[in-house]
């Protein structure tokens, strides 16, 4: 009746509206607020709140296409692949996603404490990691073909992945650049502008004039440059902003100096 993927997110479904509803009433909610999607009182803080409920709509959106492709049936498979039988399904392979969920949970329990801002980045890394992580455990379990497993996994994902990984990258790069930028002096922020330029033309030129070098190695460096800018950006967003003193012009000045004389007369 109910397949086991349906029962799966069916139950983060409901565990994340229940999260919203907690948070929205810990954060200010009013009334039943947080229970009405804010149509009968406040629903506290918004962000927090919306993207909680967000997610908890979409596992159920999930959950029902899961329930009404019949996933987990090997007759079902069987049919959408064209076979007779499925073949029996090889060993599950290691997933690094449960690192990147790991680490979405600590920057979650800093925001807490720091700001709203890494609070809600914190879901946001947990929820993309746990819908990665669910995939590759579909993914293994699909066929006994582990090349074919990969590429049906790839044509379900790679549509998705490629444009929310480039947006992602480019948003918080920028993010914690400008967290750098005006935490540093003014001579430092052209400093470290100007390096971060370098350093990502450099890894550019790198892969462009040899092709062929193992992509690990090309992954390892954007990896290691990313989290140290994203660490940087951290460090500087928790010291604050230095200060801005107003530039004044010099002609403002010299009119009440006039001024002065004009009334001394």
């Amino acid at each position: 009746m109910f397949t086991t993927g349906f029962k799966f997110y069916f139950g983060l479904a409901a565990a994340l509206v229940l999260s919203a509803v907690i948070y929205g009433y810990a954060t200010g909610g009013e009334h039943v607020g947080p229970i009405t999607w804010g149509w009968k009182g406040g629903v506290g803080e918004h962000i927090g709140y919306t993207m909680l409920m967000a997610s908890g709509v979409v596992a159920s959106a999930i959950s029902f296409v899961i329930v009404a492709f019949r996933d987990a049936d090997p007759s079902a498979q069987a049919h959408y692949l064209g076979v007779d039988e499925i073949v029996p399904t090889a060993t599950v392979t290691g997933s690094y996603w449960p690192v990147v969920g790991a680490f979405g949970a600590g920057v979650g329990l800093l925001g807490l404490v720091l700001t709203p801002v890494l609070f809600v980045g914190g879901i946001v890394i947990c929820s993309l990691a746990a819908i990665e992580w669910m995939m590759d455990a579909w993914a293994d379990r699909a066929t006994g073909d582990a090349e074919a497993n990969a590429a049906l996994r790839d044509r379900v994902m790679a549509p998705f992945e490629i444009p929310v990984a480039g947006t992602l990258a480019v948003g918080v790069i920028v993010l914690a650049g400008s967290r750098i930028f005006l935490n540093a002096s003014k001579n430092g922020a052209v400093f470290w502008a100007g390096l971060i330029a370098v350093v990502i033309f450099g890894i550019g030129v790198l892969y462009a004039a040899k092709p062929k070098m193992n992509r690990n190695i090309i992954a390892g460096l954007v990896l290691t440059c990313g989290l140290a800018v994203i660490a940087g950006g951290v460090v500087a967003g928790v010291d604050g902003e230095r200060e801005f003193h107003p530039h004044e012009p010099h002609g403002e000045d010299h009119g009440d100096d006039h001024a002065e004389d004009d009334h001394s007369e």
